[in-house]
C-alpha cells in the first residue's frame, strides 16, 4: 500500500461511527429510556422506579414532581422520571 495514502486509510477506519446498541449494557451505567414506555401513566412507587433503573440500566434516578427545581448538569447515567400532580409518570428521560 501507498505510505501517504495509509494515513487517510487510517483515519477513515478511526472516524466510522460505532454501532449503536438496542440494548443497554449493565455494567456501562449508561441510561437507556427507550424500552420504558409501557411504565408511562402508571402511579410512581419505590417498585416502579427500582424497575425502570433495571430496565434502562441507568446507575441513578431522579424523580421530578411538577415545580421541581432541578440542575441542568446532563449525566448519561441518570434516569429522570417526570411525574405528574397525581405521581403518575409522564414521561422518562437520560440526562
Amino acid at each position: 500500500m501507498n505510505r501517504i495514502a495509509l494515513p487517510f486509510v487510517l483515519l477513515a477506519i478511526g472516524c466510522a461511527p460505532a454501532p449503536e446498541t438496542a440494548t443497554p449494557d449493565p455494567l456501562s451505567g449508561l441510561c437507556n429510556a427507550s424500552r420504558l414506555g409501557n411504565l408511562v401513566g402508571r402511579a410512581y412507587s419505590a417498585a416502579l422506579s427500582a424497575e425502570a433503573q433495571r430496565r434502562s440500566g441507568a446507575r441513578a434516578v431522579r424523580r421530578i414532581r411538577p415545580g421541581d427545581m432541578v440542575t441542568m448538569d446532563f449525566r448519561g447515567d441518570r434516569l429522570n422520571v417526570h411525574l405528574d400532580g397525581a405521581d403518575r409518570v409522564n414521561r422518562f428521560d437520560c440526562g
